[in-house]
């Protein structure tokens, strides 16, 4: 029955054995249907089928061309628009993040038109970009809030590339700003990748935000030591300094009565970019001459007290284990 069936494949020299046995297990209206199929049709279709694989053969090969020139003018256009950020005056940072920003938006427009090449309806791959994004979005929520802070990070701007900034238990210099993070350098040579998420939304420290900054010098000295002539000496060593400011005026006060020490304050003011120089020059430059000038630093220490019938007690039990009163008890 299969070969009479399925003599149009015979008639295009298929090999028709398997076919026989497919025949058996088939529904007669189906095996009808194929019977009443001529070779002309077969052929009809074998020919419409391989100009469709043509076909779509050639718009893959249109689709992979226009890919890669793209490429090639979305880099071209991205260099244009960087340079437009240079001559406006851009930070780097804002150039840095909207450079990542036109970068991956220029891709995603030419993958959606790689993809219309290809035969796709613009509804149909509407809907699916629409799905894709639910989907990732909700897969890369943590990504999307680290988006959104770079944004805020970009428009509120609380440093810039080179400022000096603490936050998250992270201190270092800013590198750079990228779409998803933030790039901190840290004087130990550590390349730290800070989430923009994090930065928005807890406190930032930017030392470098200030042109000038306060330097703060605390020293202990001994109770019986004069102050006025500690203040006069603290106040020569910060006026010789040359990177010292001069308004506002450096200050000397007395900061606190500690337990085991008076200790003073120096404060004056300097140059951001000098700060920590000057105040290791100043510490050191404090040491040696305290030392010169026989001023002490004293160590901590504690005073006991006893009242005078603790003493009497104290020197009773001494008298009682004395060697004489031991050898005294013994004989008794």
């Amino acid at each position: 029955m299969g070969l009479k069936i399925f003599f149009p494949l015979q008639n295009l020299s298929v090999d028709t054995t398997k076919v026989n046995k497919i025949a058996e297990v088939v529904s007669p209206e189906a095996l009808k249907q194929i019977k009443e199929i001529k070779p002309s049709q077969w052929t009809e279709l074998l020919t419409q089928w391989g100009g469709k694989a043509l076909s779509f053969g050639i718009k893959v090969l249109i689709a992979l061309v226009a890919f890669y020139l793209g490429k090639l003018l979305l880099n071209v256009l991205i260099k244009w628009f960087d340079r437009i950020m240079v001559r406006r005056s851009f930070e780097s940072a804002a150039r840095t993040f909207l450079r990542s920003f036109a970068n991956i938006g220029g891709f995603v427009l030419l993958i959606v038109i790689i993809i219309s090449t290809l035969g796709f309806q613009p509804v149909s791959l509407a809907a699916l970009l629409a799905s894709v994004g639910v989907a990732v979005g909700m897969g890369l929520s943590g990504q999307l809030q680290n988006l959104a802070g770079g944004l805020i990070v970009l428009l509120t701007k609380p440093f810039k590339v080179g400022d000096y900034i603490v936050s998250n238990n992270v201190e270092g210099v800013v590198d750079g700003v990228t779409l998803f993070h933030t790039t901190v350098m840290t004087f130990e040579n550590k390349y730290i990748f800070i989430p923009n998420g994090l930065l928005s939304s807890n406190v930032i420290i930017n030392y470098s935000r200030m042109a000038v900054r306060r330097n703060e010098w605390i020293i202990g000295i001994e109770y019986n030591e004069d102050f006025d002539r500690v203040k006069t000496l603290l106040l020569r060593l910060i006026d010789e300094e040359p990177r010292i400011i001069k308004e506002p005026l450096p200050t000397v006060v007395l900061k606190e009565l500690a337990d085991s020490s008076v200790r003073v304050m120096a404060r004056a003011w300097c140059a951001t970019d000098d700060l920590w120089n000057v105040y290791w020059d100043i510490n050191e430059r404090i040491y040696s001459e305290f030392n010169r000038q026989g001023i002490a630093f004293p160590f901590p220490q504690l005073t006991i007290h006893g009242s005078a019938a603790g003493q009497e007690r104290r020197g009773k039990s001494t008298e009682a284990q004395s060697p004489e009163n031991a050898s005294t008890n013994t004989s008794l």
